[in-house]
């Protein structure tokens, strides 16, 4: 039972891994439209690419009858509130088995696809449609926040229909390593905004934004930068947050209850009549942290949320980046952010999705601390130099930031230049 500040610092502390065995996760979303109409595609077509992915070895999931996911060997297909679908990817040894992995999946995407006349789009934000056009889908948590989930935040169904992020898990050797990985993660968010930026269009427009997705997900329910992940964060801080973060939902057996009227302390205490005021349990705990919304979050890992999706092409630059960082240079990067104001990293934070590379931070621009941040990470996957057959290391997944940042131009400009040309919509969509 969860039922004390120790038991869940203790959850945090169960996270711990030696160095040597460091591992990289990697989440990320797409949208899928119908090819006939440039709609996005309706729980039935859901099936029908769930039923056809079996081919390929995976199992479904399913909740009160409905298929709401799939597994394979680690690997889990989610479906998000729009009928996006999340691949939730092994935990790997590094970047090269994590890349792979993505292209095998992106191959049997691809066969399904083809087959069901569905088009791919990997962007942060729906390009395309407007919040009334998207169906939804009958997992039982996306009725009740739909309904709850506005009530903190004005774009929070835009976030929940709308948008596709790539997420990044990695772990922690001791309480000083998750401090030091959370600050840089936290403090560097503006620089990933920029970098990564993949959402310049909106409802068939430009939106004035580079990535709208990050605007959305400032103006939601839960998330945000909190001021409190640049202290001396530990994991005690991070529990007196978590008992004192609101409920989303509860979940009993395969039901799921509103829980806006409460705070996690509240269920610790077995306060929750609707529930039988029974008391967690690590299940419990796990659930309530995964409905926490921040750019970045701690589980028994830490998980870093700011990324727009983006195309395959570049799909594995974003882990690269931040592993070379993290994994690889992790002491010269927390010196260059050590000293850096929160005032000023959350006002960039605010700044970034519309102003990019153009943004201020500590008297410089998004562009020269991308370019900086860059080299590090460069430094740091040489120095773990972990070789693919091809006797490359890791540094060649960073080809793709590297002309970004030379160039000064990033995939929302270059979406922004190709569907200006003639508002194509086959512009969006993945080749």
């Amino acid at each position: 039972m969860i039922i004390s500040k120790e038991n869940i610092i203790e959850y945090f502390k169960s996270g711990i891994k030696d160095k040597k065995d460091f591992k990289i996760g990697i989440e990320h979303e797409k949208f899928l439209f119908n090819s006939k109409n440039n709609r996005r595609i309706d729980y039935p077509k859901v099936r029908e690419m769930f039923s056809a992915l079996n081919e390929f070895g995976w199992s479904p999931n399913k909740e009160k009858g409905n298929i709401i996911g799939l597994t394979k060997e680690g690997k889990n297909i989610t479906l998000e509130p729009g009928n996006q679908i999340e691949l939730s990817g092994e935990k790997l040894n590094n970047i090269h088995e994590a890349c792979a992995e993505s292209h095998d999946y992106l191959f049997e995407l691809r066969q399904v696809t083809k087959k069901l006349g569905v088009n791919i789009v990997s962007t942060g934000f729906d390009p395309i449609s407007k919040l009334d056009e998207i169906p939804n889908n009958p997992k039982e948590r996306y009725k009740l926040m739909t309904k709850d989930m506005p009530l903190g935040g004005k774009l929070s169904l835009d976030m929940m229909y709308r948008t596709c992020g790539t997420q990044l898990n990695i772990d922690y050797s001791s309480e000083e390593d998750f401090f030091k990985k959370f600050k840089i993660v936290n403090s560097i968010v503006p620089i990933s905004i920029a970098l990564f930026a993949n959402s310049s269009i909106v409802e068939r427009k430009k939106s004035n934004y580079l990535s709208y997705r990050s605007k959305v997900w400032q103006n939601t329910s839960r998330g945000g930068l909190p001021k409190l992940f640049f202290e001396n964060l530990n994991f005690e801080k991070y529990a007196d947050f978590v008992i004192n973060f609101p409920i989303l939902f509860l979940q009993e057996k395969q039901n799921y209850i509103s829980g806006k009227k409460y705070i996690f302390k509240d269920f610790m205490e077995g306060k929750i009549s609707e529930i039988s005021n029974r008391l967690p349990n690590e299940s419990d705990l796990s659930m309530h942290l995964s409905t926490i919304f921040t750019e970045n979050r701690l589980k028994k890992y830490i998980e870093l949320r700011s990324m727009d999706t983006c195309g395959w092409d570049c799909l594995c630059a974003g882990p690269a980046f931040f592993i070379g960082m993290l994994y690889g240079n992790l002491d010269n990067v927390y010196d260059i952010i050590s000293s850096w104001d929160k005032d000023k990293i959350i006002n960039a934070y605010l700044d970034a999705p519309k102003k990019g590379f153009n943004t201020q931070l500590m008297g410089k621009d998004l562009l020269y601390w991308s370019s900086i941040l860059l080299k590090t990470s460069r430094e740091g996957l040489d120095s773990r130099d972990i070789l693919n057959k091809s006797a490359k290391n890791e540094t060649l997944f960073l080809n793709h930031l590297q002309k970004v940042v030379d160039n000064k131009t990033t995939n929302a400009d270059h979406m922004i230049s190709k569907f200006s040309k003639n508002e194509d919509l086959s512009v969006l969509y993945d080749k």
